[in-house]
Formats: structure tokens, sequence, C-alpha cells
């Protein structure tokens, strides 16, 4: 779809929330009625024949005209008395009148406000296509639902995010399958009531009783009556007085009957037709009526969470928007010698394409900047450049859906076209919607200033250094000073600090701060800190720069505390700066997830493997490792006295049995072991069987020390005919590096 799912999700939701929070609200309330008629029904009366039944009733109403089971248990009896009509509830089990049966105008009301919207035949065909709207949203909201928890396997797992996504998919994945149900049986309902899909298969026969001079038979001879069960029945009318020729007619949920008066015998059967059957299940599962009462009571609770799904949908989407850039200064298409295509899904990436977009026009070009769909040239065109982000499992942002196609369809060019990527190295599928994109254009014949270049994470630092590549292809002066737009920071007070020497210039400390209080309301909206786990990130905002430092957590949102291990970096502003906190002084933060690095919830055995401050967010999955899944560290330092971080409570830890082994390796001390390679080396044989069992491998500290972990683990998985980039592609290895 060149629209994108999450473009159809957001057009419906925006478009149509109203009314679909109108019909949300009106099917909640409707549900309450086969609710209490459930509850006010007789029980055990169903296997009772009708033939019992209508002598019992028979005995206490005269003049019945008609006796009526509703969906609900219900039985009611139509008389005449006199020349009064009456409708009366009564208790099949002896004909007791239990009271009289009057519908209530609120629920009157509220079913003509959600069949109709009480607009009459507009209102139906706008009920209808409401119908169709919820289908579609639904539809879409389960394909971003599958997209974001990584298919069908983890749309059970832990949600992340802000307040307001996480209620938006928690509340979405619990309610998704009564919701896609709901639109569905409303939809073909609606058909019905419009009479594009005709209920009945035909007309009635015309049939008569044959007078033979004999009397009425009684209901509890007619073996037509004695078959069929009060459960079964819809409706049963009987013969009028004043009629010698009319006949009993019998309905059920097979059909309609009709019986002679006289002889019992059935003179013509009307079985029921498909569309009526699929009519009865859909208002069953529609509205509840005749099912099971938590099946009602489940959708009134469904359609009252339309509310939270509204009000959750447009905060998500308010966010979004205002945290997108604004181009100035964007010149037309036809006018404009540099040509900016952006495709990104949460709109981060325009936050690159508006620096070099002004950038480009401080250096004196007309720069146009524009979707990546949009992608075409002006006549004054002599450069283009397109910025990609990757979504999901190397698919396109939502907007770009069609971009290739479109790109597919043009002829080549001279014009250069230069693509940056951006993406996560976490994810097997790392920036592979711009390889697709590079690929697509050279092949094309499109020519390119610049080799595809990959930014990991949003670096400012990267882009900055390829800016100065582009500098110095266009043989001009060019500073990409990339400033990402924050969001809201929360003031976290440290309350404690356990302060290690480290090694000679560069010690290190664990600084554990308060989680800061704060209410649902600003939590919705996304303000506040949002909710975490070990392995996320936390940026801190050093005074004097606008640079955010990120850190591995090593607790999490459960944990009631953010705490994280900083080790001086020799001129470095944050670090410096949260080396010299004491308790009670405050940093400004926000958290950025970081998924996929995260533990899946699962039984199977877990590598840990890390070397210096990068141990923080293994000592965080060990922390939270209550169901004691079999987690083994291996742990690279150089003194243990020096930087053996964690020490205490990692051992702590393993007489609790959140983790099963520790192997460590220190670098810097006679007999230490060497480094956390040297470690895997000597446990070779354990590390292949805990991989053979489907071990997941988690890897932490600095690129060198990753790098060297990855060849080590190659050699040892060797024997398994097995890599470190199988695992990744698998999902079982993943790297946080620094």
């Amino acid at each position: 779809m060149s629209m994108g799912w999450k473009a159809i999700h957001r057009w419906l939701g925006l478009t149509l929330g109203a009314l679909a929070l109108v019909l949300g609200l009106s099917g909640a309330l409707l549900t309450v009625d086969p609710v209490q008629q459930a509850w006010q029904a007789p029980g055990a009366a169903d296997d009772l024949p009708v033939a019992t039944v209508v002598e019992r009733v028979d005995r206490t109403i005269p003049g019945i005209e008609e006796l009526r089971r509703l969906p609900s248990g219900v039985v009611v009896v139509y008389a005449f008395d006199g020349n009064k009509a009456r409708a009366v509830r009564v208790d099949p089990a002896n004909g007791a009148i239990l009271g009289p049966y009057q519908p209530t105008a609120l629920p009157r009301w509220v079913k003509n406000l959600h069949r109709q919207l009480l607009l009459g035949d507009a209102g139906r065909w706008g009920a209808a296509a409401t119908a169709l709207a919820m289908l579609l949203l639904s539809l879409s909201g389960l394909v971003l639902l599958l997209r974001r928890m990584g298919g069908w396997r983890h749309v059970a797992g832990h949600v992340r995010g802000t307040l307001a996504q996480r209620v938006h998919v928690v509340s979405g994945r619990i309610v998704l399958a009564v919701l896609l149900l709901s639109s569905a049986t409303a939809l073909y309902m609606s058909a019905t009531t419009l009479g594009l899909i005709a209920l009945d298969a035909a007309q009635e026969p015309e049939v008569t009783s044959v007078v033979n001079g004999h009397a009425q038979l009684p209901a509890e001879r007619i073996a037509q009556l004695k078959q069929v069960r009060l459960g079964e029945l819809r409706a049963l009318n009987f013969p009028d007085a004043t009629d010698s020729e009319d006949t009993w007619k019998l309905t059920t949920r097979q059909g309609e009957s009709w019986l002679d008066r006289y002889s019992g015998e059935v003179l013509a059967t009307q079985p029921a037709s498909t569309a009526q059957r699929l009519y009865d299940w859909a208002l069953l599962l529609h509205a509840g009526e005749g099912a099971w009462w938590t099946w009602a009571v489940l959708l009134g609770l469904t359609g009252a969470s339309i509310p939270l799904f509204l009000i959750s949908g447009l905060l998500i989407w308010w966010r979004t928007r205002q945290d997108r850039p604004r181009i100035i200064n964007n010149s037309p298409l036809a006018q404009a010698d540099m040509l900016i295509f952006v495709a990104s899904e949460s709109g981060s990436t325009w936050g690159f394409a508006e620096t070099l977009h002004d950038a480009l026009v401080r250096a004196g070009h007309r720069v146009h900047s524009a979707p990546l769909e949009h992608f075409g040239l002006g006549p004054a065109a002599r450069q283009v450049f397109v910025l990609a982000a990757t979504y999901g499992e190397g698919q396109a942002p939502a907007h770009a859906g069609g971009a290739l196609a479109h790109l597919a369809a043009l002829p080549g060019n001279h014009v250069p076209v230069t693509v940056l990527g951006f993406g996560d190295r976490q994810f097997p599928a790392y920036c592979a919607y711009a390889e697709q994109v590079d690929a697509l254009l050279r092949e094309r014949g499109w020519p390119a200033l610049l080799p595809l270049e990959r930014i990991h994470q949003q670096s400012a630092q990267q882009f900055a250094r390829w800016g100065e590549a582009l500098a110095a292809a266009l043989g001009a002066p060019l500073v990409l000073d990339y400033r990402p737009r924050l969001p809201a920071t929360t003031e976290l007070r440290l309350v404690s600090r356990q302060d290690y020497a480290g090694r000679e210039g560069q010690p290190a400390a664990i600084l554990r701060f308060a989680w800061p209080a704060q209410g649902a309301w600003d939590r919705l909206r996304g303000r506040g800190l949002a909710r975490f786990d070990a392995g996320d990130l936390i940026a801190i905002v050093p005074p004097g720069s606008p640079v955010p430092r990120y850190y591995s957590l090593a607790s999490g949102s459960a944990d009631g505390f953010v705490e994280i291990c900083v080790r001086h970096l020799p001129g470095g502003l944050c670090s410096t700066w949260l080396l010299g906190l004491q308790s009670g002084d405050h940093v400004p933060a926000f958290i950025r997830e970081n998924p996929g690095f995260a533990l899946p919830a699962s039984r199977r055995p877990v590598l840990l493997i890390g070397a210096g401050t990068g141990v923080a967010p293994l000592a965080g999955f060990i922390r939270r490792n209550e169901r004691r899944v079999p987690m083994h560290l291996w742990f690279g330092a150089r003194d243990p006295a020096r930087d053996y971080y964690f020490r205490p409570d990692i051992e702590r830890w393993q007489e609790e049995g959140r983790v099963a082994s520790v192997q460590t390796a220190f670098s810097r001390v006679p007999d230490g072991g060497g480094y956390v390679q040297d470690a895997l080396r000597r446990d070779a044989e354990r590390v292949r069987r805990l991989v053979a069992q489907g071990a997941l491998v988690r890897v932490c500290g600095s690129r060198p020390m990753a790098h060297g972990v990855a060849e080590t683990l190659d050699q040892i998985l060797g024997a398994l005919r097995l890599s470190v980039a199988q695992l990744k592609a698998k999902g079982r290895y993943a790297e946080d590096v620094f």
C-alpha cells in the first residue's frame, strides 16, 4: 500500500475518532441490557419441551398471541386482556407471571443512536461507513502492533515507550481481536439493515388449517411442540381464536414451521437462510445477545476502552507532530540547485535534513527539501541527497512505502544522488532500507557524489564527519552542526554513589538517582521520565552543552531508582561533571529506548559478556532475574581492587541464584587471567554447550573489546558451524558498544 498502514491508521483515527467514540460508548451501554436481562432470566428451563411451557402459561394468561424467548433467556408472553394488549415476563417452569415486560426508553434511545446516529436512513449509512472505517482501523492497528512487537511470537512481550504509547499498545493488544470482530459484524448487520443483504430466503407460504369439525388440538398433544426444547425457541405464534383456518407458527434457530391447529401436522417449513444464520451469529458476537454474560461484559469493556485509544492516540500524534522540524527557506523544486529527500519514521531524520538544508542555504545554495515519495528533479538541480531511516526489519518508513516503486519508474539521470542511511547496529537489518534505495539508484544509472554512509543511533559526530567529506567533495566550506531537538528532560536527584579508583587519571563511580515522582497525566502526555528497563539508555545533558551523553542503565523502572556507571574521560565534559556531583545534586535527563539490546521473556540461558563500565546493563539484567533464568557472566577489567564494578552485588546475586556463574579476567595484575576474550577461550566447551542449547548473548563495552569478543566467539562456535553473524540474524546476539 503506497499510503502505508501507519498513515491509514493515523488518518482514520483523526478523522473518525469522535464518531468511533460515540459508537463505542453507545455500544458499551447496549451490552448492559442483555446482561441485566440474563441476570433476571429464570434458570434451568431451557430443556423443557415447548408444549409443556405453552400448557403452563396458557393456564395463567388468557388470550395469548405469542410466546417469545429472548436471546437473554427471558420468556415473554404477548396477549390481549379484552381490548388491552399486555406483555409479561413469565417463569417457564410453572407459568407464573414475573412482572410486566417493557423495554426502557434509554436502551431504545441508545440503540437508535448506535445504529443510525438518530438520523434515520442517512444515519444508517453513516454507521455502516464508520463500521468499515473501524475495521480498517483495527486491521491497520494489528499490522502496526505486529511490526512494533516483532511478529506474532513477541506480540505478548513487554511494551516500552511513553505512558501514552504503552496505554495505546497494551489496550489495543488486549481488545484488538474484539474490535476486529465487532467492526466486521457491525458491517454485516448494517448491510442487512440497508437491504444490501436479504435475510429472508423466500416469501412465507400460504397455509391454512384444515377445518374438519374437530376441536383444536391442545399444545401438549402436538408432536412438533413436544420435540422442540425451549432453548431452541425464538417465537411461537398462537392460532387466532377468531380465524378457524389460522395455524400455529413455530420459529426456531433452524427456521420456521406452520402447524395445523386441529391435527398438529406440519403444513410447511422454511429453513433459516444462510444470511439469517450469519446475522444471528453477528448479533450474538456484536451485542452479546444470547451469549454467555461474560462475553457481553467483555464487549462492554471493549467499547468503554475506546476513549483510552482515542486520547492516547491523539497524544502520540500530537507529540510526533510537535517533534517534527519545520523547514524554512525551502525553495520551490523548479528553482533549487540542491535537493534533499527524506524518509523518516518518527521524524528524527528530518532534524538531520534541516541541519543539511540550513548549511547549504548558508553556503549560497537554493535548497528544496521534501519527503522521499515526492522524489523528482527540477531544471536547476545539481546535487540530490536522500536521507533514509530504516523501520522494523528493513522496511521503509510508513510514508515512504511506495518510494522504491516511484524511483524504479524514473529514468536514470546525470545528476548525482548521494544516500545517507540512519539506523541501529543492534538490528540485523541495519540501514537496510537506505541500502535498497542506494542499490536501486545505481542500478538505474544515477551517479553518486559520495558512497553510501550509515549513521548509527543518530550520532551527531558521525553526521559531522560525513559533512566534512561532503564539503571536500563539493569544494566549498560546509559545517553540519546538528543540534538534536531534545525531548523534555526530568530532573534526577543523586541519592548515593560508589567510587572506584579506576586506572590512573580515570576514576569511576556508580551513581544512583531517585526515581522522580510524576502524575499520570504528565506521563500520559510523554512528560517526565519514560518507563525503562536495564539496557535502555539515559541521556544526560551537561551544563554548557546542548548535546546529550548516553549511558547504559543498570536498573529498570521496577527497581525504583536510576543507576549508571560512569568512568572519567580526560577532557570529557559530561563525565567530569557527573563525577563531581554530591548527594542531593540534580541532573537533567531523558530516556531513550534500546530495544535491540533488551532480553526477551524466555527460559533460555543467557551469556552476559562485558568489560569495564560495560558491565552496568548486564548487572541490571541480573538484578531483575527474579525467575532465576540461567545467566552466566564473563567480566573483564584491569584490577579487581580498582575497577571491579558491582562486585558486592554480583557476589550477592550469585548466592541468590540470579546469576548461575561468574568468570572474571583482570589484565593488569599477575595471574589475573588476561582479557575477557581469554576467559571465554578457557570456558570454550561450556560456551559451546550453552549456545547449542539456544542461549542468548549480550555484549557490552568498548568497540575494540566487542570486536575481539566477536572474533573469539566465531572461533569457539566454529565447531558448531555457527557464527556471531548467524546468531545476530536470529536475534540471539546483540551489542551495546561505545
